[in-house]
């Protein structure tokens, strides 16, 4: 018996380096695998041998085998032909000798339910309607701004209004009719890789002060390098241009990566300004400093840059004392709860773990020292990375596969049926909208919308009680309304 889990634990080994996995999101049970009769190797069995003898090395949570291209084809007959005969000049051993072939279409029906689970997010063509029926409501997606490239963010000004940060730089101010106006005075930004004009946000007072926030990638050159970090700029925005500008948040260290930026604003009900700042791609170093390093974490700052009395680092020597909570990667989706008051994120993992999560004082949230994500070569991010460790927090929820969160909402008013105080977050990655169903703060199911629509950046609840999200190439903003009641 234990020559067979041995074998068993090397033959998943075998398998995730020739394809790659990933989680699945809810475990299967023995009933739906779809055994041979007579099979006496079970799925939870294997589940089991998995968890006790490739966890370690390939992720404790089973992770179904997909992700990279099947060489070799990815049907039952394919995976059982490839355990059973082998590659050997690819360096897949054969293993007719080790299993009874029960026992190999048994782990071939268990990698093809991960198959499986990733085949729910795909589509093939973007939608040729603009008009979705969905679990509960029927929904129109109503155009409310084209012509944009990537729309990162967006903000509501009164009367229908609205100004939008394309990427590449420019800042539009959107009328009630939908046409654009280009804003001038805005930052000047290093539009690099994930870098550019991100999120922009409006002061809680904007209606007597007319003070907007941005954020954005900032450029400098030091010793012949150009460097890069996350800013967040405080401006006045009156006749179509802005006015009194001041970086009111520099991010240090600098860099010379072009990722992994961060950006998302949230005002607090104590009227301070959250955002997060990602760890610009160095993980071993900066999400877990909190001395001298403001990477990898969510700040908390007054409107005017200076920092709250009672932020948890305040007092401890040498650390950074806007950091609120710390151990991100990189957040892209931030939001408040509408009754609570507690500020929630959404942030990308690397391959697998994207995260949802509530945002703490002080807490650390482990990034990478803990991640339900591996790394991009298939490998785990490091010898001693867990899923869980002593004080660290756990996600509230997680994502594997990855599906590129960016953009967080929660549903308020009455116009959605069914959808009051549910979660919205864009996908990037399966290019759809994200719904989760929130239950003591859990989510305890979740519904696809709007597959292959497009790479979905931002999402908002407007003032007019209305869904807005934003899609790249081509830029669109879409409201989201409900037809015929619903």
């Amino acid at each position: 018996m234990l020559r067979s889990i041995r074998l068993l634990a090397l033959l998943l080994t075998v398998l995730v380096a020739l394809f790659g996995f990933i989680k699945l999101d809810h475990p299967p049970v023995v009933e739906d695998a779809g055994f041979p009769d007579g099979a006496d190797t079970s799925f939870a069995e294997a589940a089991k041998n998995y968890q006790g003898f490739c966890g370690g090395c390939h992720g404790e949570k089973m992770n179904a085998f997909v992700d990279r291209n099947w060489k070799h084809g990815n049907s039952r007959n394919d995976l059982y032909k490839a355990i059973k005969s082998g590659y050997h000049d690819e360096g897949m051993p054969a293993f007719d000798s080790a299993f009874t072939d029960q026992q190999i279409y048994a782990l071939s029906d268990y990698i093809l339910t991960g198959i499986k689970n990733v085949s729910r997010y795909t589509g093939s063509d973007r939608p040729k309607t603009n008009t979705f029926k969905t679990e509960n409501l029927t929904i129109r997606l109503d155009t409310v701004v084209k012509g944009l490239n990537i729309p990162w963010g967006m903000a509501f000004l009164p009367g229908g209004e609205m100004l939008v940060n394309d990427k590449g730089g420019k800042i539009y101010h959107v009328k009630k009719d939908g046409s654009m106006m280009p804003v001038t005075g805005g930052p000047s930004v290093v539009a690099a890789g994930q870098g550019g004009l991100l999120d922009v946000i409006t002061d809680p007072g904007y209606t007597t002060n007319k003070i907007v926030y941005f954020s954005y990638s900032k450029a400098k050159q030091e010793d012949g390098r150009g460097l890069a970090t996350t800013a967040i700029m405080r401006a006045k925005f009156e006749n179509g241009k802005l006015t009194e500008q001041q970086d009111i948040f520099v991010a240090e260290p600098w860099s010379t990566t072009r990722h992994h930026y961060g950006s998302r604003m949230q005002f607090g009900k104590d009227g301070y300004l959250y955002f997060s700042v990602g760890e610009r791609g160095n993980e071993r170093q900066n999400p877990q400093e909190i001395k001298g390093n403001d990477l990898g974490k969510v700040h908390r700052i007054k409107p005017d840059g200076t920092i709250p009395a009672d932020n948890p680092f305040v007092k401890t020597a040498g650390a950074e004392p806007s950091i609120y909570s710390y151990g991100h990667r990189n957040p892209q989706g931030m939001t408040i709860h509408p009754q609570s008051g507690q500020i929630w994120t959404n942030e990308h993992g690397p391959r697998g773990g994207d995260e949802i999560n509530i945002v703490r004082p002080a807490k650390n949230y482990g990034w990478p020292e803990i991640t339900y994500g591996i790394n991009y070569n298939g490998k785990p991010m490091g010898p001693d990375t867990k899923t869980a460790r002593e004080g660290m927090e756990q996600p509230l929820h997680e994502w594997t596969p990855s599906i590129g969160p960016s953009g967080l909402a929660f549903v308020t008013g009455n116009k959605y049926k069914g959808w009051t105080g549910n979660l919205i977050s864009g996908s990037l990655r399966f290019q759809y909208l994200n719904r989760s169903v929130i239950q003591g703060n859990k989510v305890v199911k979740e519904e696809i919308l709007f597959k292959n629509i497009g790479r979905v950046r931002d999402v908002r609840m407007g003032p007019d009680g209305f869904i807005y999200m934003s899609v790249e190439n081509p830029g669109i903003i879409y409201r989201l309304t409900p037809v015929n009641g619903g």
